[in-house]
């Protein structure tokens, strides 16, 4: 098996101030550099504060990224923000197709590709989200689902792009819900994207660095981030906690040289 770096990123979503912020970042870049983690940490932060944040991470081991990047290279496209603005900041990470983006604001499978595409060729690293509603896992339809967001950034950016964008797995249920998939519901649907990407090219796929993301916690983490084809986590509300951002950093960190069979 291969083993792929960890990821953890923080996703804070619409939350935050000037001073939360501060105390937070602190906390965390203070808690890592106490734990010298093993693996690679971001935070995803609001707009408004990623000169704040980019400010403050400066010098440290973590990166920061975007909760979204218009698919747009520049123009009258009021109230978005391009590639090239983030690119000035410092940004590594660019989420896009988040299931709030596509539930609450249309973001359609092409146009996450769009997106995504807009963000490689920017040389930002997309962290692209795909996952399926309760109804349609029920339904049977769940990898139908993936497989189909998945294919249209495939479609759009090629296995070179692919290989340079990060993959999120996400099922729409367990965000925001406190239910999180189940080490073995979540470690087969990873598996299955990433069989879904090696048809097309084995070697890209083996090296896909894919997260998990849905109500994870330092509870859970060491359970989810040790399962074969599981390389980290889009975290949340506990990105929100220093604590509990650094509790799920050090379950990855030590699973970074283990794994748990399949």
């Amino acid at each position: 098996m291969q083993h792929r770096p960890k990821l953890v990123v923080g996703n804070w979503k619409m939350n935050g101030d000037l001073a939360s912020n501060a105390a937070l970042v602190s906390a965390v870049v203070a808690g890592i550099l106490d734990a010298s983690a093993a693996c690679e940490v971001a935070v995803c932060v609001p707009s408004p504060y990623l000169a704040q944040v980019s400010a403050a991470l400066d010098g440290s081991a973590v990166v920061w990224g975007s909760q979204d990047v218009s698919e747009h290279e520049r123009g009258a496209y009021t109230g978005e923000v391009s590639v090239a603005m983030l690119g000035e900041f410092g940004c590594r990470y660019a989420i896009v197709g988040h299931s709030e983006r596509r539930t609450w604001f249309g973001d359609t499978n092409e146009r996450v590709a769009l997106k995504a595409g807009r963000a490689i060729a920017g040389g930002l690293v997309p962290i692209v989200c795909v996952g399926e509603t309760l109804q349609e896992r029920e339904q049977g339809r769940a990898m139908e689902i993936v497989a189909t967001q998945l294919d249209a950034v495939l479609e759009r950016i090629g296995m070179a792009g692919i290989g340079a964008a990060v993959l999120a797995y996400e099922p729409v249920w367990a965000i925001g819900t406190g239910k999180t998939a189940t080490p073995d519901e979540a470690q087969a649907m990873h598996a299955a994207i990433r069989a879904h990407v090696a048809q097309r090219d084995a070697q890209v796929a083996a090296g896909l660095t894919i997260l998990y993301g849905g109500s994870v916690k330092a509870s859970n983490a060491a359970s989810l981030f040790g399962r074969a084809d599981i390389d980290g986590g889009l975290i949340g509300g506990a990105s929100l906690v220093a604590e509990d951002f650094l509790g799920i950093v050090e379950a990855a960190s030590r699973t970074v040289t283990q794994s748990v069979p399949t």
